[in-house]
Order: C-alpha cells, then sequence, then structure tokens
C-alpha cells in the first residue's frame, strides 16, 4: 500500500501465502538477533500499519484484528485523536524525568484516575511503563504499609514475568521454568472457574464456586499454612486472562473484600487486561460493585503507548521519597495518549464494548450450538472466552483443535489468539462494530468447520 493511511476495508484481504515473502526475511532475521523468549503462536504475523480494526502485514495482506495487540489498543490501531495527542505532545516535552523533576501531565491523570478507578478517594498513583511494573509497585506497597510480607493468589492467574510478579503467576509452567524458587511468599488457590469448579460440591455448598475458593482461604489457608495475621495482601483478577478470561462468580470479590478487611488484609485487583473499558465497563471490578485497597493498570490506558500505573488509597501511599520511583514512568507523551484514551473511553467507547460485546457474544452463543466441540462461551464486554472441548458430555480440553481454529483464523484474515490451555480470546479494539462483528462471525464458523 503506498500511502501512510490506510482505507479501511469492509473485509479481510489476504492476497499471498502467510508468511508473504518479505514476512519471511523478517521473521528469519527476528530469529538471528531478538530473543527467543517471546511466547509466540504458531501463526506469523508480520505487521507493517494499521488503523481502527484492520491491520496490514509486510506483503499487503490485510486481516481483520479482534486481539488488538492484545488488549492493548482500545481505542483502535492509530486512532486520529490520539495520534495528534502524541504529535502536539512530542513537539513540546518529550522526556523531563518525572522521579526528580516536575510536570503538569503526572497530576493531571493521577487526578483523572482519583475519579475513575474503584478505589476509595482520595487516592494517589504511581506511574509505571507496564502492567508487571504497576504489579511490582502494588506488591511493594503492600508490604510496605502493612509490615507483612505474604500473599495470596490463584491458580491460572498471570500478574507479569518479571521476578516479583513472577511469584503470583501461575498460568503456566514455561513462565516460571528455570527460575529457581519464587521470590516472594505465595500461597496459590484454585480459581473459582465456575466452568471448570475445581472445589469438592460439600466445600461449596449453596454458594458454587465462589464459596468454595472462599472456604478455602479460611477453612485451609488460614488454619494451616498461612495465618491470616502474616498476609500482606490477595491479589486478583475480576477476569482471569492468560487463564482463558474467566470471569469470577458474581459474590467472589465481595467475599475477598469481606476476608480483607476481617483480616486487615489488603485487597489488589489486577486489571492490566480487564481495565479501561475492556468488560464494558470503566473496570472489570465494577461489575461487582466492590472498591480495591489497589488497582494495576496498564495495556489498554494507552492506546498503544508504553504505560502503567498503580492507583492506591493515599494513606496507603505514604512512603518516603526513594522508597519505589521509575525513569520513564509517566512519561509526558505517554500521559498524553492517556488522558486522550479516556476522554474518547468516556465518550462512547465504553459504551459501545457494552452493546457491541454483547453482540458479539450472541453472536458466539450461536456457534456454541451449532458445533458440538464449543464447550463454554463467557465474558463481559469486548472480554469473551471460546473454550473449545473434544465434546459436550466430557467437557475435555481440546487445545488442538483450539490451535487449528487459531491458524484457520488467521489464514482467512482474522486475527484472534489463545488463552489457557485451549480457549481463544477475544479481545477486539473497542471501536468494534456489528458490522465487523458480522465478518468476524463468519470467519470463525468456516474456520471451526475447517478444523473439526
Amino acid at each position: 500500500m503506498s500511502t501512510s493511511t490506510m482505507a479501511p476495508p469492509q473485509r479481510p484481504n489476504i492476497k499471498t501465502a502467510l508468511p508473504g515473502p518479505k514476512g519471511q526475511e523478517i521473521i528469519a532475521a527476528d530469529a538471528q538477533f531478538v530473543t527467543p523468549s517471546y511466547p509466540r503462536p504458531a501463526f506469523k504475523l508480520v505487521a507493517e500499519r494499521a488503523q481502527g480494526v484492520w491491520v496490514e502485514d509486510v506483503d499487503g495482506n490485510v486481516f481483520l484484528d479482534c486481539n488488538a495487540g492484545v488488549a492493548v489498543c482500545s481505542t483502535g490501531h492509530c486512532h486520529p485523536e490520539v495520534v495528534r495527542a502524541i504529535q502536539e505532545q512530542a513537539e513540546q516535552l518529550i522526556h523531563m524525568c518525572g522521579t526528580d523533576y516536575y510536570y503538569r501531565h503526572m497530576p493531571a491523570l493521577a487526578k483523572k484516575l482519583d475519579e475513575i478507578v474503584p478505589v476509595p478517594s482520595p487516592t494517589k498513583t504511581h506511574f509505571a511503563n507496564s502492567g508487571t511494573e504497576a504489579v511490582e509497585t502494588a506488591l511493594k506497597l503492600a508490604m510496605h504499609a502493612t509490615g507483612r510480607e505474604k500473599f495470596i493468589a490463584f491458580f491460572n492467574s498471570f500478574h507479569g514475568r518479571t521476578l516479583g510478579s513472577l511469584s503470583l503467576t501461575s498460568s503456566r509452567s514455561a513462565q516460571r521454568l528455570g527460575f529457581k524458587r519464587a521470590v516472594l511468599d505465595v500461597t496459590h488457590v484454585p480459581y473459582p472457574n465456575e466452568f471448570r469448579n475445581p472445589f469438592a460440591e460439600a466445600d461449596c455448598g449453596d454458594g458454587g464456586a465462589a464459596q468454595g475458593a472462599l472456604n478455602w482461604i479460611e477453612e485451609r489457608l488460614f488454619k494451616t499454612t498461612t495465618p491470616a495475621e502474616e498476609v500482606a495482601a490477595i491479589m486478583v483478577e475480576a477476569v482471569q486472562g492468560e487463564g482463558g478470561y474467566v470471569p469470577a462468580p458474581k459474590t467472589f470479590l465481595k467475599g475477598l473484600r469481606r476476608i480483607c478487611d476481617q483480616h486487615g488484609i489488603l485487597l489488589i485487583v489486577d486489571e492490566v487486561q480487564s481495565g479501561m473499558g475492556r468488560t464494558g465497563k470503566m473496570f472489570a471490578s465494577e461489575h461487582y460493585d466492590v472498591q480495591a485497597d489497589i488497582v494495576c493498570i496498564a495495556k489498554g490506558i494507552g492506546s498503544g503507548l508504553p504505560i502503567g500505573a498503580c492507583v492506591a488509597r493515599a494513606d496507603l501511599m505514604n512512603w518516603k521519597p526513594g522508597a519505589h520511583a521509575s525513569t520513564f514512568g509517566g512519561n509526558p507523551v505517554c500521559i498524553a495518549a492517556a488522558l486522550k484514551t479516556i476522554e474518547l473511553l468516556q465518550g462512547g467507547l465504553v459504551q459501545n464494548s457494552a452493546e457491541v460485546g454483547a453482540y458479539l457474544k450472541s453472536g458466539l452463543e450461536r456457534l456454541q450450538k451449532k458445533y458440538e466441540c464449543i464447550g463454554d462461551v463467557r465474558g463481559l464486554g469486548m472480554m469473551i472466552g471460546v473454550e473449545f472441548v473434544t465434546d459436550r458430555d466430557s467437557n475435555k480440553a481440546a487445545p488442538e483443535l483450539r490451535d487449528r481454529v487459531e491458524m484457520a483464523c488467521f489464514e482467512r484474515g482474522l486475527i484472534i489468539l489463545g488463552a489457557g490451555a485451549n480457549t481463544i480470546r477475544w479481545s477486539p479494539p473497542l471501536i468494534l462494530t456489528k458490522e465487523n462483528v458480522d465478518v468476524a462471525l463468519e470467519i470463525f464458523d468456516e474456520a471451526i468447520a475447517a478444523s473439526i
């Protein structure tokens, strides 16, 4: 494509074998010079440019993007208002190091976050460059504020790959292999997955998987290996991301809030993937009417620029200068993108996520009725998981089928990505239209039919 701006097509357009010849050259160079530790999928997308919900690769193939760079490009690729905000800020001030100097952008975004984040106001914000950095901040803050060292997290969770965050992450063994013992003292609890309830019926009572998880903490951990008075925080995803796009049961977060209040434990909600309008509300925890003590944010807040934030009750974030800082955290250009992103989200994209997300979920549920291999369709807004099984009688996981469907979608020009062992995640840009959904569902239908 000769122009710098893509005209939005109505359907994907695949012109070459995938990857094409230019793409193959880049993949070869990547293999020679770039770390092999990136967990790339079997399909090989070599992106060149993108606009809205459309991505063009280096060989001119155009794809409908229903992954948004793993839930990052919340306002769509290269939203013109975000691009303009970035350009205007880059002409004025690119960097000044907010750990040593002042500029208006940091308090401006922190004030906005105080208004919208589900943490009791007043709050304070520490700025980072990624989700794992926001999580590291939360962990250090919890230890500093409580004087305690233990944490509770959940199996199949993902909170990052830096060593502190990795102590909580438990979605894949590959993320831990080779790094010896965990840095932090973390006890993991089964996550209350209602489709695959990990708890015995006796533990659940009338409260289902949520009660099973709460009982596990109160009746097992606190009475055996993990004294409540030594726990600094419980960290949880309101919707598990890398674990398979699994929403928490309705009563679960309120139960965690009760436990934390009862024992002086901090509740940390990781909204890195689920926040910023992804679930049809600004933050996923709003669906549960729960306020955390600390919230971690990244991904969708910057529309593609690297920015993370840890928002906490102001009385907790009372540490002294030098306790925690970041040279690049709170970069003026990234904050300009974030402020514009929040403006666009509040201006209609959160609502679009709810409405078009419901339309997408309804269409996926129709495909579930058509195909025995779809065991579960779950999610909120535009954070939807489709879990593949061998059959609905056994609900045995079908990871190979999931992988084939993922590849078949790519070959037809639809970008989606796996999550968990056998789930496909749908995390499109929040600008997705019903017309885009119709095209995506048609391709998804064809891909499943070709893969079973």
